[in-house]
């Protein structure tokens, strides 16, 4: 068994019993183990599934400071129907993933490859992410659309200056 082989399994085993742990510091150190970006104060829920190539080092799964994961939420990384006979006629889909600082993704939503959730963004449970969410945004449906702004007060207001 190559290297290669042995770390794809590695990988595969971090991310699955990570899924299951109770405790949210040990789930986010086993992910930080299969090399994914996860910054300080960040909260992971249970049943989080990460979606990825296990051979492609190239995408990037990065989570900032205060991040909230709620359970059940899926990062897509790659999809493609695999051995599938339409192979040739539909896309397969493979990109980076970034949550930024302050963000908060409801339970049960979908992310989708080539996404960025601005800081301090808002994800509704259960929503599908399509595109990127500017940051301090309310985003929710399916697929994802803006509901309203994120006011808080270290953010100036539009016309008002920075």
């Amino acid at each position: 068994m190559n290297g290669s082989k042995l770390l794809r399994i590695k990988k595969k085993l971090l991310k699955l019993v990570a899924k299951q742990l109770p405790g949210c510091g040990l789930r986010i150190r086993l992910l930080r183990m299969c090399g994914y970006e996860i910054g300080d104060s960040v909260y992971i829920g249970e049943d989080f599934i990460i979606i990825d190539d296990l051979d492609e080092t190239q995408l990037r799964l990065a989570i900032g400071d205060r991040a909230s994961i709620s359970p059940r939420v899926t990062f897509v990384m790659h999809t493609q129907p695999n051995e599938s006979r339409i192979v040739p006629y539909v896309n397969s889909h493979t990109g980076s993933i970034v949550i930024e600082s302050d963000a908060w993704i409801g339970t049960g939503a979908v992310i989708l490859p080539n996404v960025t959730i601005g800081e301090g963004a808002v994800v509704g449970a259960n929503s599908v992410v399509t595109r990127s969410v500017a940051p301090y945004t309310v985003v929710g449906g399916v697929p994802a659309r803006k509901i309203k702004d994120v006011n808080v007060p270290w953010k100036p207001s539009e016309g008002q200056p920075g």
